[in-house]
């Protein structure tokens, strides 16, 4: 039994672990909210977040009437072909999303140039060292994580705090894209986001703030087209 106090995301990682080691196999509906609920000791809500979240990576699949699956295939991001539906698609479309990360993130990453500490900046490079270490070992959650370290460093030390504060307003839409083309993001377009994040850090070490917006919008653009989108 695990601490009832675990967040989603750590059942996400127990379930993901569970599906890695083939004690849920591909193709095998996985237990009930019921029973996946009282196995980890939390609520409903929570577990569905959690299995929303499995479901966005591509490592689980859910069919009307008949349950959550499984994903099939070999367990590897890019082999899917598919993305999960939309979460959020009765508020805003994942487009409209994209776009206003393009606007919001390259000003702010204009705004934070300079600003980063020398431990915020080493900070920046160990997550994007984490991205590239746990795409290798196919930990999706973990390098969706640090991608999100990434870009929340970035927020911290905007000069800006009305954009900060909308930034917040938007975290989890915004988080949903870092997530959402990772089924069908193959290693050469991670090894191209990889190398994205790099380009960003040396702007935002050399106080180069243009250029920060620049590697940014075309980061987020890159990360659009990887979706299937031309923000």
């Amino acid at each position: 039994m695990l601490n009832k106090t675990l967040l989603p995301q750590s059942v996400a990682r127990e379930i993901q672990a569970m599906i890695q080691s083939g004690e849920l196999k591909a193709g095998e509906k996985v237990p009930s909210q019921r029973e996946f609920s009282q196995r980890f000791g939390i609520s409903r809500a929570s577990l569905r977040e959690a299995l929303l979240t499995l479901e966005t990576l591509g490592l689980l699949k859910t069919e009307a009437g008949r349950g959550t699956f499984v994903a099939a295939g070999d367990g590897t991001a890019g082999q899917s072909g598919n993305m999960a539906p939309w979460r959020y698609s009765e508020s805003y479309s994942v487009f409209d999303v994209f776009q206003t990360r393009i606007l919001l993130e390259g000003e702010i990453a204009r705004l934070a140039a300079g600003r980063l500490s020398q431990a915020q900046l080493d900070m920046m490079e160990k997550a994007t060292k984490t991205m590239e270490e746990c795409w290798a070992s196919q930990d999706l959650l973990a390098n969706v994580d640090a991608d999100l370290e990434f870009h929340g460093i970035i927020v911290s030390a905007c000069s800006n705090t009305m954009l900060k504060a909308l930034y917040k307003t938007v975290r989890d839409q915004v988080t949903e894209t870092q997530r959402q083309p990772i089924p069908i993001t193959d290693p050469e377009r991670m090894r191209q986001s990889i190398a994205e994040h790099r380009r960003i850090i040396t702007a935002l070490k050399s106080n180069a703030g243009d250029m920060a917006r620049v590697e940014m919008e075309t980061h987020i653009r890159n990360t659009a087209r990887c979706a299937g989108l031309q923000p």
